[in-house]
């Protein structure tokens, strides 16, 4: 059985940093594209970032571009968001997920399989 584990969240001010990170067991996916998503109270879960199983192309959310990066380590079978210059609007909780293809995409029913959270907090 696949399982996404995230880690890595907290309560932070604006402006600072904080590193999540998504740990895979029961699958290597060195060659799944993965994603980050968030969902805030009230609203639906949005796309964050993205990066193709190879690593060579990522994408971003136009409101976490420069500020957000996507990374994986395949060898450690984890995925990485590093978030700098935090805004109260990116408080939400942070989903992990990754998909059975390579290709990397923005949309959630393309992926496959998901974490269970990390909540992020940012105050003002």
């Amino acid at each position: 059985q696949v399982q996404l584990v995230e880690s890595g969240g907290g309560l932070v001010q604006a402006g600072d940093s904080l590193r999540l990170s998504c740990a895979a067991s029961g699958r290597t996916f060195s060659s799944d594209a993965k994603a980050w998503f968030r969902q805030a109270p009230g609203k639906e879960r949005e796309f964050v970032a993205a990066i193709s199983g190879n690593g060579a192309n990522t994408d971003y959310a136009d409101s976490v571009k420069g500020r957000f990066t996507i990374s994986a380590d395949n060898a450690k079978n984890t995925v990485y968001l590093q978030m700098n210059s935090l805004k109260p609007e990116d408080t939400a909780v942070y989903y992990c997920a990754a998909r059975w293809n390579y290709r990397a995409t923005a949309g959630k029913l393309d992926y496959d399989y998901w974490g269970q959270g990390t909540q992020v907090t940012v105050s003002s």
